[in-house]
């Protein structure tokens, strides 16, 4: 099998699942969430675009249901023994097929959760499972349940996450060394995704980010390439990934003379860094480290140029985006803690003028606090 974790890894998750399982009062969960998949049994596909359900017992038992496409791919990447496979057809009814599953499993009567914030669980399927269940089981929305596991990583998954921020360093490398008045944004794209390949790395959980000019003040992918021009600005966002595991960096690179507005908010990005990054210290909370961020960025008069959430945990994430729980925004009460992954970015887009700058790297946290994983400086860098 291709697996990344060891079967006694694998296991000991389930079994941590199983007990929250029973301490919420639940017979089983109903598993939509690709990245629950992966984490518990080291299932690895894109099938989730269509209906499939990963049925896990509070006693331990597992069955999946998925298509013809991913039996072998589960047979392949996974340690799930009872593999139950939907026809594809005019009348298919997946959930159909789920509810003889479950009622094989001695469900009816009991309370099961469901992971109904899930890409792989649409509206419309999601009506389709709440229609097929109502008269056999009785459903709770169970998000969370393994994803407030995943938050806390493993040893072996901090190596992945530590390669991966190696990869994103690679990246970097490419893209400071391409940069330049003539120069398409495809070749700088094109390099720093390679060097993630060449490097053993992953497609990421979502596109690379890339904008010059005006479209450096985007933060959100968008096809068509650009040629820099002389006067310019580059903005990237861009992240290194490693069995899915995820180390992201951002970064903008001013192009030709640099007006010393954008060299002000460079100062300012790199002190709210630093300060929300010494604000992640374990016991304290994820929305005081937001706090640290709006506290430098506002005393700076950057309010309104600044974002209402500057970070969020990463992991092992699937399309469509590689963010994670929890995110660092104001009032959130969730605690830091040792073994969590974070990125931290600093994004000040001042549209008045024109202007970008953003400035993100990963930490581990550690017992002390953040652990920044990249090898690159924060120093002011321009082309």
């Amino acid at each position: 099998m291709h697996i990344h974790f060891t079967k006694a890894e694998l296991a000991e998750r389930r079994a941590r699942c199983c007990e929250a399982m029973q301490k919420q009062g639940l017979y089983g969960l109903l598993m939509f969430r690709q990245e629950s998949m992966f984490y518990l049994t080291g299932y690895d596909t894109f099938g989730y675009v269509f209906f499939q359900c990963l049925y896990l017992g509070a006693d331990g038992t597992m069955t999946l249901l998925t298509r013809a496409p991913d039996l072998r791919q589960a047979q392949h990447t996974s340690v799930i023994d009872d593999i139950r496979i939907w026809i594809d057809g005019p009348e298919a009814e997946p959930a159909e097929d789920l509810r003889g599953i479950l009622d094989e499993h001695g469900c009816r009567g009991k309370r099961l959760g469901v992971e109904y914030e899930a890409y792989g669980l649409t509206a419309r399927n999601g009506k389709r499972l709440d229609a097929a269940l109502a008269e056999l089981c009785h459903l709770s929305d169970a998000s969370m349940l393994v994803s407030e596991q995943r938050v806390i990583k493993s040893p072996s998954e901090i190596a992945y996450v530590r390669r991966a921020a190696e990869l994103a360093d690679d990246a970097w490398d490419q893209a400071v060394a391409l940069t330049a008045p003539g120069r398409d944004e495809a070749d700088i794209l094109a390099a720093m995704q390679g060097a993630v390949f060449e490097g053993g790395g992953d497609y990421p959980g979502n596109e690379f980010i890339i904008g010059s000019g005006p479209g450096a003040l985007c933060c959100r992918y968008f096809t068509g390439r650009r040629v820099i021009g002389t006067e310019d600005q580059l903005t990237l966002e861009w992240a290194g990934a490693y069995r899915h595991y995820h180390a992201a960096m951002m970064r903008t690179i001013p192009v030709g003379p640099v007006p010393d507005r954008q060299r002000e908010m460079h100062n300012v990005a790199h002190d709210a860094l630093l300060a929300v990054e010494d604000a992640l210290r374990p016991g304290s909370t994820i929305g005081e480290a937001f706090d640290a961020h709006s506290r430098v960025m506002d005393a700076a008069g950057f309010q309104a140029h600044r974002m209402n959430a500057c970070g969020y945990s990463l992991g092992t994430t699937f399309s469509p985006n590689w963010m994670d729980w929890p995110m660092l925004y104001h009032g959130n009460p969730v605690e830091t803690a040792p073994g969590m992954v974070i990125f931290v970015h600093m994004v000040i887009f001042d549209s008045e003028k024109g202007l970008a700058m953003t400035l993100g790297r990963t930490s581990l946290i550690g017992t002390q606090g953040a652990e920044p994983l990249s090898r690159m400086p924060l120093d002011f860098i321009s082309a």
